[in-house]
């Protein structure tokens, strides 16, 4: 075992733990569906729920649902009122995430949604307190400024695998990889972004958190 494994397992010995709904989702991703590290997992899923804790949005959107792992855990933080409303493009993914979804105890507090976001989020009319960006990594500067422009300002948004298993390093990356690409492009976009203020966590495969200012540009 590496150094790091052993670190992990210490780090989840010593967090909240895992509800025994949120492991059976975890189990059934593994069991059913294709790249299941595309799940948050346990870490991640409690830091979800922790920054929705401490931020207290009542309106919050999430581009890329996938299993509905993240979406529960942004669910569970949320306080009374608040809606979480999560998309997802691919629709064979519905019948396995929409039963996860409303099967679970935060299903009052979820609307799901089938469909590009870059179409549909911009529809709904909404306000929005936070975003976690967790989609098409081709479109993270697309979904981006999108997501700039229903955001309150004080708001909040967490873009995920922003360190793409260190790709991000790479200087001669082929026109040909599209989500290295997309990612890189982001990061450069919100790195000299004045709107926002900007934090990148080494956590799993990278994690931004950005927040958009108060305060009018000059």
């Amino acid at each position: 075992m590496k150094e790091t494994d052993a670190l992990d397992a210490y780090i989840l010995r010593h967090i909240d733990p895992e509800s025994d709904y949120l492991k059976a989702l975890y189990r059934a991703t593994h069991l059913y569906l294709l790249r299941p590290r595309m799940a948050s997992g346990h870490l991640q899923g409690r830091m979800l729920k922790m920054f929705v804790r401490m931020i207290r949005p009542q309106q919050v959107l999430e581009i890329g649902t996938y299993s509905g792992y993240s979406a529960l855990c942004l669910a569970e933080g949320l306080e009374e009122g608040g809606l979480l409303h999560t998309f997802e493009i691919n629709d064979e993914q519905e019948d396995f995430t929409r039963h996860w979804l409303e099967g679970s105890p935060y299903a009052d507090k979820i609307r799901f949604y089938i469909g590009d976001a870059l179409q549909l989020v911009p529809q709904l009319g909404i306000t929005f307190d936070l975003a976690f960006i967790d989609g098409n990594k081709r479109n993270y500067v697309d979904y981006y400024e999108m997501v700039m422009d229903c955001l309150r300002p004080g708001g909040y948004i967490i873009a995920d695998n922003t360190l793409w298993d260190g790709h991000v390093l790479e200087t001669d990356t082929p026109s040909s990889d599209t989500q290295t690409l997309g990612i890189k492009a982001f990061n450069d976009r919100v790195a000299t972004d004045p709107r926002v203020e900007t934090v990148i966590l080494p956590l799993r495969d990278g994690l931004t958190l950005l927040r958009k200012k108060e305060e009018p540009l000059e």
